[in-house]
């Protein structure tokens, strides 16, 4: 069993609310933390190994180690709850069962890094969420946990909801900020980076709602504790929401030493794929990272297996790897098209990018108009080619990443699937009543040994 740390009391009736949180030990690790440092707090979350659960993996601990501290201004801290990564949905499940943990996470965040009035920007689609975490809100500062002089220590810190109007791009950091502030959600060009200049030109840091969560549990177990679970650099666990051909869709807490295959095929988690169907390929991390055929996802390129961690699942970089991103594993079985899963996506990029940079702009309504094209069975050969320049041009040409998130299921596809989009043209009426089916996906991959 994998140990939880997130999700220990998750399935105890009334979690929710404050009275049974307190029961499960709820608010003894701000109680510790009160009593510690600000220097103290930053030291265990380095010391945790901690890395940014929103999808780009950057250490906690030197993120907030970064923040500006000029004398006189106000510090903020803004907790991401912008969660509008296709595949991935678990912060609304930390946020809609266990909304203390999230308050309590940043209580001991805001005192760390000085932030007096603290806020979570929460996505305009989880309309009934923002009421759960103000109940929340208001039962903690009863309590004494919010508000003045906190628990006696002088300390101050009030947090705020603020919903989204439901745009995809104010999970960019620097977007959700200009939102917040009242303006259009558009990325700004960095530097400054937030830390130095965010919330209203003011020194800001701005964490997932898992990142921010896990918190918790290293003031409580210590930061040299929490990086024994896990392996190298994917130390503690991590929120995976599986979702797609599977039997078991929900929310796992994982330890990231199991692998691939386990967490696909065992009853403990995903259950395997229903119907017997065979896997065909999986995107890991959200819709933004690569896409993978089953032989590259279950095992490396060298025959190794694959473990659900960072460094396991990007081993061969995107040339035979892919990212663990968001955590929002998607499992695609052998009935699936990659033509049709490749242009949705596109579609989804293409109407939530924000217009301000040209590449994004032109070249995500450009690949959605050449794959529904050949989807429906009108491409061209030469199509495919024009489809893998525009995402080559569009990757790292955008002030945010946006860009890439839109360029990168494009290559990938193509990089592991080109046959599949080929077949498209060649069949342009069999294509409309059938699939392509598993082809080669699921075929061991040569190693050099077998090579040999």
């Amino acid at each position: 069993m994998s140990k939880k740390l997130l999700l220990k009391d998750a399935h105890i009736e009334g979690i929710r609310y404050l009275e049974t949180y307190r029961k499960q030990g709820g608010y003894t690790a701000a109680e510790k933390a009160l009593k510690m440092t600000p220097d103290e707090i930053l030291e265990e979350v380095k010391a945790s190994g901690l890395r940014g659960r929103g999808g780009a993996g950057f250490p906690t601990g030197m993120k907030w180690s970064f923040l500006a501290k000029p004398e006189g201004v106000p510090r903020h801290l803004v907790v991401n709850a912008d969660e509008s990564e296709p595949g991935t949905f678990k912060d609304r499940y930390l946020m809609e069962f266990l909304p203390h943990l999230l308050i309590e996470g940043m209580l001991i965040s805001s005192y760390c890094l000085g932030s007096n009035v603290s806020y979570i920007y929460i996505r305009g689609e989880y309309s009934w969420i923002p009421d759960i975490l103000e109940e929340a809100i208001e039962e903690a500062k009863a309590a004494g946990y919010l508000g003045k002089n906190i628990l006696g220590t002088g300390f101050d810190c009030e947090i705020y909801v603020q919903r989204g109007g439901g745009a995809y791009i104010c999970g960019e950091e620097t977007a959700l900020l200009e939102s917040l502030e009242g303006k259009r959600g558009n990325p700004r060009l960095k530097p400054p980076f937030p830390a130095v200049k965010g919330l209203w030109e003011r020194p800001t840091v701005v964490n997932n709602v898992e990142s921010i969560a896990a918190i918790v549990p290293i003031i409580d177990i210590t930061g040299a504790e929490y990086a024994k679970i896990g392996v190298g650099k994917s130390t503690g666990t991590k929120l995976i929401s599986a979702c797609g051909n599977i039997n078991k869709p929900g929310v796992y807490e994982i330890d990231m030493t199991i692998t691939v295959e386990e967490f696909i095929y065992s009853d403990e988690y995903c259950g395997g794929i229903p119907n017997g169907k065979k896997l065909k390929a999986c995107i890991p991390g959200g819709s933004s990272v690569p896409i993978v055929p089953a032989n590259l996802l279950l095992k490396t390129v060298n025959g190794e297996p694959r473990y659900m961690n960072y460094e396991s699942l990007a081993d061969g970089g995107f040339a035979t790897g892919t990212m663990m991103g968001s955590g929002g594993f998607i499992v695609l079985d052998e009935d699936q098209c990659i033509v049709e899963h490749t242009m949705t996506l596109a579609r989804f990029y293409h109407h939530e990018s924000c217009g301000q940079c040209t590449p994004c702009r032109e070249g995500t309504g450009w690949m959605h108009k050449i794959l529904k094209k050949i989807e429906k069975g009108e491409g061209k050969m030469e199509d495919i080619d024009l489809l893998w320049d525009i995402q080559r041009k569009i990757e790292g040409n955008t002030i945010c990443p946006l860009g890439d998130a839109a360029a990168w299921p494009v290559a990938a596809a193509i990089r592991h699937f080109r046959d599949e989009f080929e077949w498209h043209v060649k069949n342009p009426e069999l294509c409309q009543t059938q699939n392509y089916g598993l082809a080669h996906y699921a075929d061991p991959i040569p190693t050099l040994e077998s090579n040999a």
